[in-house]
Order: C-alpha cells, then structure tokens, then sequence
C-alpha cells in the first residue's frame, strides 16, 4: 500500500511538471533572490518567502502574480504579502489568468507602487497550508510512532525568471523516515536544505517528497462557536464550544489503557493529551467543562502579559477519536472597548486561542447591548457576515448579534477585529429602572392588599342572599335532627313489642306508646316553626317541597307504626296465637318498611345540600 501511494504521487507531480513547462511566462519581472522557509513542526505547513522582485523590462509594472499548485492552493488558509520598506499589507486576491493550466493557482497582488524600468521592490509572503501533511501510513497502532509525509518543489514555482533560489525545510526533530535527494542537497539535524539553484526559468519545477516523524497535535476543530457577550456594565463574557476531532493517522486495533499510563510516551505517542489555551493577561472566571459537567484536569498560570490556561481532554485522543467541550472566561470590559468619532468599537481577537488547533468552520457571535445601532465591522480578511437578535434577562428589544463565519481557520487569523456601534448611556438606564419599577409595584400591591378591606359589604345583595343561605342550611340541619330524634323513638316502639312477645307483660308495653306519643308531639310542634321559615324563604323555594315530603312521611310511618301497635298489644290481650297477630300486621309492616327506606333517601339528598 505503501509503494502504491507513493507511486501516485509521484505521477502526479510528473503530470505537474509537464504542464508548468509548457506554460508561458507572464511579464519582464524578474526574481533575482528567493529565500522560501518551510515549517513543519506543527500539524500544518508555514511557508514564508523572501521574494526581491526586479523590473529590467520598459513596461511599468503594478502587479505581481503568486502561484501554487493545485494539490496546495486546494488547501491554502492563510495567505499574507507586505513589503519591507516602508512595512505595508498588499491586496490580495485570488486571479484566474489565460494561458494558465487547471493544476495552477494564482494569485494576484497589488504592488504598492507602479515597477518602472530597473526598480525593484522585495516582497515578505507568509502562506500556510492545512492538509498538507498526509498521514503515512494512514492507520497505525497504539505503539507505533506517527509518520507524515511532505510534498513539495524544491524549486520555486513562479510565472517569471528565478536568478537565485534556496528552500530551507524545518522538521520537528532529526528522525527522517526518507527524503528526496537532489543536486545540492543538505541535512543538517532537523533542518533539510535544498540550494541555491541559479537562473531558474519560469514554472520550473522539482518535485520532492519529505517523509518523518511528525509529534504535534493534529487537533482539528471540525466546528467551533465562539460567543462574546459585551456588557457595558464592565464585562466582556466568552464563552466558546469545541468540537474536536484528532486528524492524524487512525488507530489501528484496540486501545488499551493499561499499557498507556505505564508507558504513555511509547505506547500513545501518536495520541495528544493536552491543548493549550493562550487567554487574554486579564482573564477571569475560568471554567472548563462538557456534557457531562466540569472537568477538574486543567490548570492556569497568568501573569502580566498573558493567560495561559492547559486543559486535558477525560482520555487521550488518538486518530479519529473526537471530543466536546466548553471553555468560558470573562475580561475586563476596559481592555477591548474603544471609542472612535462617535461610535463606539470592541476589539478583540477572532480566532482560537487554542495553541496550533485548526478550525474548519468557526462562528463567531458578537453580542452587543441592547438599544446597539448603526453596526459596523472591520475585519483584516474576507468572512461571511449576518445578523441576528438574542433574548436575556429583562431584554425588550432583544440584543444585537454580529455572526461572523469563515472557513479553515488558522492560528494566522487570530487577529483583532472591530465591531463598531452606536450606543446611548441612557440605556444603562432601562434595566436598573425595570427593577425600581417591578419592586415598586411589588411594594405598593403589598401595602393595599395589607391595609384594604376585601370584605363584602353587609347591605349588598350578594351579603344579604349569603346570610339568608346560611339560615336555611342552619335550619335544615334542626330539620334533619328532629326527624333523626322520630326514627329513633319509632325505634324504641318497635323495641317494646319485642320485648312484650318475649315476657307477654302488655302494660310496659302500654307505658312505652305512650311515652312515645308525648314525644312525638313535642318534636311535631317544633317542627311547624321550621317549615313555616322555609315555605317563607326565598332562598329554600327548591328544597322546601322535599323537606314537606319528608315530614308527611314520617307523620304516615308514625300512623303505621301506632296500628301495628293497638294490633299486636290486643292481640296479646285476647291471647291469641303469635302466628295469628303477625299474620294480621303482615300488611302493615310492609308499608312500615316502604316509609322507612323512602325517609332515608329523603334525608340523604338532604344532607348532600
């Protein structure tokens, strides 16, 4: 697999080569020195070039043409051309030119001044370049080191003539699996030379390939937010959600553990345990968490000048393992707040400040405070730019959120942008005024409901109709005990003609009706009074009927009760036989029966008023 991979690439650099040869020169500009500078000690690849660009044309010159190959202008990041003397940043931007082959990029620069006949002019470019540095082999084990291949040219590829031209190639350390040998070639420890060549045509081209050991983190972040939330009542809040994924060579089988804490050098040296974090020198409120809650493994120094802030992910991440989390810090709002002709302006860094971390898309959101206007921002690269509303506490309006969204981003654009915005002191005022105001009415609604009468007033209607229901319901209860009191004498009756069949003595027997009798009288007349007050009451208009019901038929079931009475007492009188006198008040005890269950009903619906 291995062999075939190389072969490959080599064909592709061959297929390079060809078309860059066949491709025309662009102008009479001429590089009488090129200095280019690999470094590789990250995950990514930094070049910078030292280019000293020369006129020896009669055509004036205001533009100067930057070329790559495909395979890296596909991954170019960060690109970045100033001039020596004086220090300026020339205009970039990405050109399309006839005449070039699909397998080239170019760019277009804008040189500061026009290049008459014999001026020159030396140009600083720093490019750097994301998946450059290919895993190889593509999957390794827990034990294995981790291998990364570099392809490259060892001669400048540029659209005009190269007098002189050297490549120096700065690799992490001195292991070197192989290299590509070429006529002055030179390795001296980790640094691998290649040069100087001399009076290089246009498009010239050598394909190299650098194969070693590469111990950096490729610790890419496949999506990360940061969220900074301006407050103008002295804090600025960052917080920021990482979702990172190891980029290196796979792992290959099983992980295990135990022989990582025993040996973590030689059996993980392919994993990264730790990121660091550079924070602003004033940082505070740090915290460090994911999912499932805080994450205790980190730890922070500061001092004057910077944060620094070294967390640890729970488990080591090897290939392809990935990873969340949080980190949130606050800073001094005096430290990135600004004002400038009018306006006010944040600021503050746009990128990670994860040491060496790439990020394939990164969403910065801006938070300003509400009642923010006329919103501006200046960025020094090209992002995608919107805006949105975010909702917090004692929020009307909502605040205004600046997103700003860019792809492939490296530790090049950690630079500072500013948002500016236009912003009244009086709308400090609305949040400390909405909570004088809530706890005011809080006050005063305490003070009425403690002081205020919300008793219902006793000549209103709604009073007298209550007082009038209270009576009735008073006065169905007397109704409802008096009628219990009944049921209980007719009970005691029932009782003496039990006892008059077991001793056959009929004068207690005489003795106990007739103290019933008494009694029933004086609970009849109290009752009259108490239905007199319903049938009167509008307010027991759909009760009374059934109350005069229940008292004719307790009047009915006394009657019943009284014949059974006479009839069983001269019966026992004339000595019949116990069959004959229950046989005459069969009838009788039948209706007795009747009455009795249709008082209960009677008193059960009632009581459920």
């Amino acid at each position: 697999m291995k062999q075939s991979s190389v072969v490959v690439v080599d064909l592709l650099l061959l297929l390079l080569t060809i078309a860059v040869i066949a491709t025309p020169a662009f102008s009479d500009l001429v590089l009488s020195k090129v200095e280019r500078r690999i470094d590789v000690t990250s995950q990514f690849a930094r070049v910078t070039k030292s280019l000293k660009v020369v006129n020896p044309g009669s055509e004036s010159i205001s533009e100067f043409m930057l070329t790559f190959p495909k395979f890296l202008g596909n991954n170019l990041a960060y690109l970045s051309v100033k001039t020596k003397r004086p220090l300026a940043n020339l205009s970039v931007k990405k050109a399309d030119p006839k005449g070039i082959p699909d397998s080239i990029s170019v760019y277009s620069v804008a040189l500061p001044k026009t290049l008459s006949k014999g001026d020159s002019l030396t140009l600083e470019v720093v490019a750097t370049f994301t998946n450059v540095l290919q895993p190889f082999p593509e999957k390794i084990t827990q034990g294995e080191i981790h291998l990364v291949m570099l392809q490259e040219s060892a001669q400048y590829l540029s659209p005009y003539t190269v007098e002189s031209q050297s490549l120096s190639i700065k690799l992490p350390n001195a292991r070197i699996e192989s290299y590509s040998k070429l006529e002055n070639t030179k390795l001296q420890g980790s640094e691998l030379k290649y040069g100087p060549y001399k009076n290089l045509p246009p498009f010239s081209y050598s394909p190299i390939v650098v194969h070693f050991e590469s111990k950096a983190a490729f610790a890419v972040a496949e999506k990360l937010v940061r969220e900074i939330e301006v407050s103008h009542w002295g804090n600025v809040q960052v917080t920021e959600h990482y979702n990172v994924v190891h980029r290196g060579a796979q792992l290959k089988g099983e992980f295990s553990r135990l022989d990582f804490q025993a040996r973590p050098n030689p059996r993980g040296a392919s994993a990264f345990r730790h990121l660091l974090a550079r924070l602003p020198p004033r940082a505070h409120s740090i915290y460090y968490r994911d999912d499932i809650g805080n994450i205790s493994t980190s730890e922070m120094q500061s001092d004057s000048k910077k944060t620094e802030l070294l967390i640890e992910p729970r488990f080591p991440l090897f290939g392809g393992w990935k990873t969340f989390f949080t980190i949130g810090y606050g800073l001094p709002l005096s430290d990135f707040l600004f004002a400038s002709e009018g306006k006010r302006f944040v600021n503050i860094s746009f990128g990670s400040p994860m040491i060496d971390l790439v990020t394939e898309k990164l969403i910065v959101q801006v938070v300003l405070p509400e009642g923010s206007k006329d919103i501006s921002v200046t960025t020094p690269f090209a992002v995608k730019q919107s805006r949105e509303i975010k909702y917090s506490h004692l929020d009307i309006a909502g605040r205004p959120v600046v997103v700003l969204e860019k792809d492939n981003v490296v530790p090049d654009h950690n630079q500072h942008i500013q948002v500016y915005y236009k912003f009244s002191n009086i709308n400090l005022l609305s949040e400390p005024l909405m909570l004088i105001s809530g706890f005011f009415v809080l006050f005063i609604t305490c003070i009425i409901y403690t002081r205020a009468d919300f008793s219902i007033s006793k000549s209103s209607p709604t009073y007298l109709a209550k007082l009038q229901w209270d009576e009735v319901l008073a006065t169905l209860q007397e109704v409802q005990s008096i009628i219990q009191k009944c049921l209980a004498a007719h009970d005691k009756l029932e009782a003496s003609l039990r006892d008059l069949s077991r001793t056959g003595d009929f004068q207690t027997c005489k003795a106990a009706r007739k103290s019933t009798d008494s009694l029933l009288k004086d609970l009849s007349k109290e009752l009259k009074p108490l239905l007199g007050f319903l049938q009167s009451s509008p307010s027991a208009s759909h009760i009374s009927p059934k109350v005069e019901e229940l008292v004719v038929k307790e009047k009915e079931l006394q009657e019943k009760l009284m014949a059974k009475h006479t009839t069983v007492v001269e019966g026992y009188e004339k000595k019949s036989s116990g069959r004959d006198i229950e046989n005459r008040i069969a009838s009788q005890q039948q209706k007795i029966i009747a009455l009795r269950q249709e008082i209960e009903d009677l008193l059960e619906f009632i009581d459920e008023i």
